[in-house]
C-alpha cells in the first residue's frame, strides 16, 4: 500500500501505520485521515495482520493536531459535516475495529492527534509526549470523540479541566490519571509496542474481537454492556479457537488458535 501521508508496513502479524507529515508536524487533513481510514479498511480483511499500531514520524509529534487551515472559513452545516464524517470514517471505525489497535504516542498528541489516539485501544507514550485538546482557543470544541471519550479515561473533572483550559499534559501526567498505559524513553516506544504486541498475537483473535465488543458496549446509550458480555461469552464457545483453547490448556501445551 502506498499513500501520500502515511507508511505502512507489516512484519510477523504486526502492521504500523506510521502518520509521516513531518513538516506539519503530521496534522490530521481529510486525504490524511481517509488514507488511514483505507489502510485499517485493507489490514482488516488481511488474515496474517493481528495487531494494529499507530504512531507518528519523526520524533516531535504523534498528530499535532488537525490541519485547521482546511475548515477555518466552513460554515455550521459543513462544520457539523466534518466532524461526523470523520467520526464515522475513522474515528468510531478504530475504537469498534475487532484486531487490537494500539497507539504509540511519539511526542506531540493535540486536538485531533489526541481523540485518534484514544480512538484506539489503549494507549503508549514516549517520555517527551504532550497531550491535550486545546480547541475552546481556537473558539471551537474537540469534534473527533474528545469530549466522549476523554471524560471515560480520566474522569468528569479532569476532562472538563483539560478542555476548559486548554492546557497539555506531559506523559507522565497522563499516565497518572489513565489517559495512557506505559511511559517509556523514545528509543524505547516501538520496541515496547512489538512486545505487547506479541503477547497479544499469543491469545485468541477471536476471543479478543468479541472483548473489545463487550467493553465497548459499557460506553453506548441504551446498551446493556453486562447482557453484551452474555452472549459475547456464549458465542466464545461456538468457536475453534475455544476448542483450541481449552484442549490445550487441559493438554498443558501452548494453544495454536485458528482464528474461527
Amino acid at each position: 500500500m502506498k499513500f501520500n501521508n502515511i507508511l505502512v508496513e507489516k512484519e510477523n502479524g504486526l502492521a504500523k501505520i506510521i502518520i509521516n507529515r513531518p513538516k506539519k508536524l503530521n496534522a490530521l487533513n481529510k486525504e490524511t485521515i481517509e488514507a488511514i481510514s483505507t489502510a485499517i479498511e485493507v489490514l482488516e480483511e488481511d488474515a496474517s495482520v493481528k495487531v494494529l499500531v499507530i504512531t507518528g514520524s519523526g520524533e516531535k509529534a504523534f498528530v499535532a493536531g488537525a490541519d485547521i487551515s482546511e475548515f477555518s472559513n466552513y460554515s455550521v452545516d459543513e462544520g457539523g459535516a466534518l466532524a461526523k464524517k470523520g467520526q464515522e470514517m475513522l474515528f468510531d471505525y478504530i475504537e469498534n475495529l475487532s484486531k487490537p489497535v494500539i497507539a504509540a504516542v511519539n511526542g506531540f498528541a493535540l486536538g485531533g492527534g489526541l481523540e485518534l489516539a484514544m480512538a484506539c485501544h489503549f494507549r503508549i507514550a514516549s517520555e517527551n509526549a504532550k497531550m491535550g485538546l486545546p480547541e475552546v482557543s481556537l473558539g471551537v470544541i474537540p469534534g473527533y470523540g474528545g469530549t466522549q471519550r476523554l471524560p471515560q479515561l480520566v474522569g468528569k473533572g479532569k476532562a472538563m479541566e483539560l478542555i476548559m483550559t486548554a492546557g497539555m499534559i506531559s506523559a507522565e501526567e497522563a499516565k497518572v490519571c489513565g489517559l495512557v498505559n506505559h511511559v517509556v524513553p523514545l528509543e524505547a516506544l516501538l520496541p515496547l509496542a512489538e512486545k505487547l504486541a506479541n503477547k497479544i498475537m499469543r491469545n485468541s483473535s477471536v476471543a479478543m474481537g468479541a472483548a473489545i465488543r463487550a467493553v465497548n458496549a459499557n460506553f453506548e446509550d441504551g446498551v446493556n454492556g453486562y447482557e453484551v458480555e452474555i452472549a459475547e461469552f456464549g458465542e466464545c464457545f461456538g468457536t475453534d479457537d475455544f476448542t483450541e483453547g481449552t484442549t490445550a490448556f487441559l493438554e498443558k501445551r501452548k494453544a495454536n488458535f485458528p482464528g474461527s
